[in-house]
């Protein structure tokens, strides 16, 4: 458990600082490239048109625990092929773990929608922030690309963070791999349209049942880093706001972050969207707080997440060490 620990430390910190090399992706594929290409096949094999709702649903059940079962195996006979090489398998597993997180590359994708804000005005702004969001960018003002880019990566703290680090913590790199390869399923084929919504059932709901407990442990980290960004008080309204209205997200999990972030800047997050052409209604999580989101409250939830990041890292090294005295 300590060495596990130590790796992820390790991890987390090679990832804040290094984060995805574009530079390395262009010349080989990223890994889950290569989990969603075998997502892509269970897809056209098994969930063809012509099926019915109850044969899509069980085929796509079928699916997917095939795929983690894959995951699983992999992870674990990766790690046996590392555990025997000493500091040199560690410092590889170090690696493919780091792979996995995404601290850097949120950071980067989130900072360029305040940069496009700054440098190329609402236009800038909308393709950046096009890039993290599926909602339509035509239809955001720049309160609302400053809304979508913050709630982006509080939402994605949670499961591009916290979840797969949490994972490795207690499964290596079986539970690390698995959950990947659930989450990159969601985000393919967990989709409420015609085409999926009985082949994705089971990989959305599974999707929501692993990321439940990273995204609740989330708003503590959130909390810390609106302490030493702002304050006591912002990590009170960030715990305050998350247990009060997470509930109101159409998500199970994503309101947790969201709303311990809306809290923390004193905005409202959520609210009405359009994704698709398709207007989804919701309420605004800490309606109460200002209704404008600005391009200083972006670089805020920057710091604010770069603080909860090295808490995160913290927690998992002061974690580590009781273990490797024991």
């Amino acid at each position: 458990m300590a060495e596990t620990l130590l790796i992820l430390f390790l991890a987390l910190v090679l990832d804040r600082l290094v984060g995805d090399p574009d530079a390395l992706w262009r010349r080989v594929p990223h890994p889950v490239v290569l989990f969603g290409k075998a997502i892509g096949v269970i897809d056209r094999l098994f969930n063809e048109k012509r099926l019915s709702a109850e044969t899509k649903r069980f085929n796509g059940a079928a699916g997917i625990a095939g795929l983690l079962a894959a995951s699983v195996f992999l992870g674990f006979l990766l790690h046996r092929v590392l555990a025997p090489l000493g500091i040199v398998g560690a410092l590889v597993e170090t690696v493919i773990v780091a792979i996995f997180l995404a601290q850097k590359s949120l950071h980067d994708h989130v900072l360029a929608v305040s940069t496009g804000l700054k440098q190329g005005g609402i236009e800038g702004g909308r393709q950046a922030v096009s890039m993290i969001v599926g909602r339509d960018p035509a239809t955001l003002d720049e309160p609302a690309i400053c809304r979508a880019g913050i709630e982006s990566l509080a939402e994605n703290f949670s499961d591009g963070v916290v979840a797969p680090a949490l994972w490795y913590a207690v499964f290596g790199l079986p539970g690390l791999f698995a959950y990947k390869m659930l989450n990159t399923a969601d985000s393919m084929i967990g989709h409420k349209n015609a085409k999926y919504l009985d082949f994705g059932w089971a990989s959305a709901r599974l999707d929501d049942l692993a990321n439940w407990p990273a995204a609740r442990l989330s708003i503590l980290f959130l909390a810390a880093g609106a302490w030493l960004a702002k304050g006591r008080a912002a990590a009170r309204l960030a715990v305050g706001t998350a247990l009060r209205d997470a509930g109101l997200h159409r998500s199970p999990n994503s309101g947790w972050p969201e709303a311990a972030m809306a809290g923390a800047l004193g905005i409202g997050l959520a609210g009405p969207r359009i994704y698709g052409g398709t207007r989804v209604d919701e309420p605004m999580m800490n309606a109460s707080g200002r209704t404008v989101a600005t391009v200083a409250d972006i670089d805020l939830s920057l710091r604010i997440f770069s603080y909860a990041c090295a808490a995160l890292a913290a927690a998992v090294l002061m974690a580590a060490l009781p273990a490797a005295l024991l």
